[in-house]
């Protein structure tokens, strides 16, 4: 049931709406802006209280907001406006469904909207240009695909930007003076748990794997809140071939009268999709059978692989093609998405080489924070010395071990706890020797002095990310040989023991660099 169904468009009737945002971020920052633009009464409430919090809420205040409650004891309750509950919950990404203020906000029947519905709600600005929305999801490549189509958008003359999930909030972009011809809008499953039906102009999901499981209570609600994205979709429902469950989330969705599904794959594509083919020289062509009137009896050349440059992963391929399926069902020509693709340069902690000497080469892929992210880089290498682990968020590693064990030739684990994935690969991969994981009776047992340096296990699950990111790469130095790679992909999050997957990422390069720079 659609809430609040009045409150849509500038000119609606939100004067004096009591609404309470959750979080302070970038996100809850730009949604009390709005809010307050828009004559609401408006409280933030966030669980911390750092510096840029503190005046972030000072300039809020400026603006017209209500009231700003930082600190722990800000999200045990809904908060009150006034005297009374509020009519509305703006939320930023990742407040989970079972803490205690949406618990409440449940029992209380209180609507909880995303910014990203308060963004469709509302629409551009009065005068300024309305966009076509194109928006994706899924478990891993939503950044590098949302990247790649705004550059496909630009290249053919749009004003576009990518906004949502990563870049600009998407209430700036909807702000915007000016207004743009198109969003490229990125949609994590978080987002989409607490957004209605966008009816977007084309709409994809890259790829479904065992992620945030915790958050969402299973894998059906993980899924469920994922396949909201197709939702009222007008043009193109977009889906990836290799991957069923994301076909069957496009037949199952609820679509506007004449949407047409579209796949991609990276093999030679049927009818209605975009795909890639072998040519007599050699080179693999990336082709569009989807939008041209002749579709059954030819394919229209979109770029050929090395318009990436010399490396090229299945998985970016893949998600070319995305991105090219969405920006051809807005009308963007292939000249465009060839310029795009030339144009792109891979963004750090994704699959990144930063270094190779003596033949071993070493590559961060700190981003692979799931199974499905590691498996994309760990087959992109044939000899592997894997450093992995961390936070697992309920997810099964088993399928990725059964899946690489041929590659592997050592594994080093970090992490607090890295027992599960030590178990996947013991049970799946016993010919793999594995350092770390803190499984081991022996490696629980520090029979050391106290003025002598801890075993390297213990080093490895230490809270201390920068020194169990050392500890790796040293380990990782003495067991390589020449023609292999030193693979950081942890398959898990990293916040045990680092801030964020780029912290972990810089660690891994800075600990890569002193070795390089160390005595030979």
């Amino acid at each position: 049931m659609t809430s609040h169904p009045q409150l849509r468009g500038w000119d609606g009737p939100w004067a004096g709406v009591r609404v309470a945002v959750l979080g302070l971020g970038v996100t809850g920052f730009s949604a009390a802006d709005t809010l307050a633009e828009l004559g609401c009464r408006v409280v933030v409430v966030d669980g911390s209280s750092t510096p840029k919090e503190e005046r972030d809420a000072q300039t809020l205040r400026i603006v017209g907001v209500e009231d700003i409650r930082l600190g722990a004891a800000a999200v045990d309750e809904l908060p009150l406006i006034g005297d009374q509950a509020p009519e509305l919950i703006i939320t930023s990404p990742g407040w989970r469904p079972d803490s205690a203020i949406m618990q409440q906000a449940a029992a209380e029947h209180v609507p909880v909207w995303s910014d990203i519905q308060l963004a469709r709600r509302l629409g551009a600005r009065p005068g300024a240009r309305q966009p076509q929305w194109l928006v994706l999801t899924g478990t891993n490549g939503k950044t590098t695909t949302v990247t790649l189509l705004e550059s496909m958008l630009q290249a053919a003359g749009r004003r576009a930007v990518a906004c949502g999930n990563i870049g600009m909030p998407i209430l700036d972009a909807i702000r915007d003076p000016e207004g743009y011809d198109a969003l490229a809008v990125e949609l994590s499953s978080f987002q989409l748990h607490y957004t209605e039906a966008l009816n977007p102009l084309a709409s994809a999901v890259l790829n479904i794997a065992e992620d945030h499981v915790d958050w969402h209570g299973s894998m059906a609600g993980y899924i469920a809140d994922k396949a909201k994205i197709y939702t009222g979709t007008e043009v193109a429902c977009v889906y990836n071939v290799a991957d069923p469950v994301t076909e069957q989330m496009v037949a199952s969705a609820d679509v506007a009268e004449g949407c047409r599904a579209i796949g991609f794959t990276t093999d030679t594509p049927d009818v209605s999709m975009l795909g890639m083919v072998r040519a007599e020289d050699g080179h693999d062509i990336l082709v569009d059978r989807a939008f041209l009137d002749n579709r059954r009896h030819q394919a229209l050349e979109l770029a050929v692989r090395s318009d990436f440059g010399p490396m090229a992963p299945q998985h970016l391929v893949a998600n070319a093609l995305a991105a090219a399926a969405l920006a051809r069902a807005a009308g963007a020509e292939p000249e465009a998405i060839r310029t795009a693709i030339r144009s792109y340069e891979a963004g750090d902690h994704r699959i990144q080489p930063v270094a190779k000497a003596a033949d071993i080469l070493w590559v961060n892929d700190s981003k692979a924070t799931n199974p499905h992210a590691a498996a994309a880089s760990l087959s992109s290498f044939s000899e592997i010395v894997w450093i992995a682990g961390g936070l697992p968020k309920g997810v099964n590693y088993d399928e990725l071990v059964r899946q690489v064990a041929p590659r592997l030739r050592q594994v080093i684990l970090i992490g607090t706890d890295s027992s599960q994935l030590r178990s996947s690969l013991e049970r799946h991969a016993p010919q793999v020797p594995v350092i770390g994981g803190g499984v081991s009776e022996d490696e629980t047992q520090n029979q050391t002095g106290s003025d002598t340096p801890p075993p390297v296990e213990d080093l490895l699950r230490s809270a201390d990310g920068t020194a169990a990111m050392r500890a790796a790469v040293a380990q990782a130095h003495r067991l390589a040989t020449a023609g292999q790679t030193v693979l950081l992909s942890p398959a898990a999050a990293s916040m045990d023991q680092f801030a964020s997957y780029a912290a972990r990422g810089e660690a891994f390069i800075e600990a890569v660099a002193e070795l390089m720079e160390g005595p030979a």
